[in-house]
């Protein structure tokens, strides 16, 4: 298992990551702004060179209380499931929250996502009851 937080220099990696991975290919634009941003990471998993999974997060900032970071999105392929690869992308991720000063890592997921929320509470995570809310289609497609 090879993983590896990613920059800027790697986005022909993340253009050519196949199908599979995340919801929806990669946009190029999208992709490029993501990787240059100083406020956004992405750690991603390799078995024999094939990315596997991943776990991306975004810098939270607020004049009035430290960084945090936000767990934007945690994914793995159906061949990889169970295997260890999103529990280490996830570490990689608070590992490099909390080497930039990150006070706090959160996420949220849906209460029926059973493997979610067990590998949540493996690394550690303290479940919070929280109501969301979203707009212009954010969760719905």
């Amino acid at each position: 298992m090879d993983i590896r937080l990613l920059g800027p220099e790697h986005t022909d990696l993340v253009l050519a990551v196949e199908p599979g991975l995340f919801d929806h290919p990669p946009d190029p634009a999208q992709t490029r702004a993501f990787l240059a941003s100083p406020l956004t990471e992405l750690a991603m998993a390799f078995d024999a060179g094939r990315a596997v999974a991943f776990a991306s997060g975004t810098v939270l900032l607020h004049p009035d209380k430290p960084p945090a970071m936000f767990v934007n999105e945690v994914g793995t392929r159906a061949s990889h499931l169970r295997r260890g690869f999103a529990t280490a992308v996830l570490r990689a991720l608070i590992a490099r929250a909390r080497a930039r000063g990150c006070k706090g890592v959160w996420l949220g997921t849906e209460p029926d996502n059973a493997p979610a929320c067990a590998l949540y509470r493996r690394l550690g995570g303290e479940e919070l009851a929280l109501v969301g809310f979203g707009w212009d289609g954010a969760f719905g497609g």
